[in-house]
């Protein structure tokens, strides 16, 4: 099945309320909306946090979804990066109260200029998953998110296991040319 009709199919069984569907879609997406999560929050908890807080916010709203792409990652990317974002404000808050005689003013734009590269970075990977093959996107939602090794991703796909190798290979540079494109300058 193709990956866009499994979406598509996942996320209207979801949208009735099949939470095994949402399992499906779940795992499927989890480790891609933890990774966004971290560039932009820098912390495991905190990204696990947001991580979490995503797939509930999109349990809920997935009634009135109806998926224009061919995958359901650019959406929740979309709701990973307002979660995280609700964090950071959160954390600079926090950090406000706790630290009320130091000068908040270096912080605040540190924050500022982190939040704007987390946005930046989400964007870059959500673009750079959407502007891929439907092959490469399922050769890297098999293999980086739900753990297939080439061999079996080979044969979930019906291509050859240096396919598989080859694409994913590319993949993982094209996505560590989109994290490091928003790497501040040291």
């Amino acid at each position: 099945m193709a990956h866009d009709a499994h979406d598509r199919t996942l996320v209207a069984r979801a949208a009735a309320g099949s939470e095994p569907a949402f399992r499906t879609l779940y795992r499927a997406y989890v480790r891609p909306v933890y990774w966004i999560a971290y560039g932009i929050l820098g912390d495991a908890g905190d990204a696990e946090d947001a991580t979490q807080e995503t797939f509930v916010v999109a349990w809920r709203k997935l009634p009135g979804l109806e998926l224009a792409g061919e995958s359901l990652l650019p959406w929740l990317a979309t709701i990973c990066r307002f979660q995280a974002a609700n964090r950071l404000r959160r954390r600079r808050r926090d950090t406000a109260h706790t630290a009320e005689e130091a000068d908040e003013s270096i912080p605040a734009l540190v924050d500022v200029e982190q939040q704007v590269i987390a946005a930046e970075l989400a964007d870059r990977i959500a673009a750079e998953l959407g502007g891929m093959s439907a092959l490469d996107r399922d050769i890297f939602r098999l293999c980086a998110t739900e753990g297939y090794d080439y061999r079996a991703a080979a044969e979930e796909l019906g291509v050859g296991h240096g396919v598989v190798r080859n694409r994913l290979s590319r993949v993982r540079t094209r996505l560590r040319g989109a994290v490091t494109e928003t790497e501040p300058a040291s």
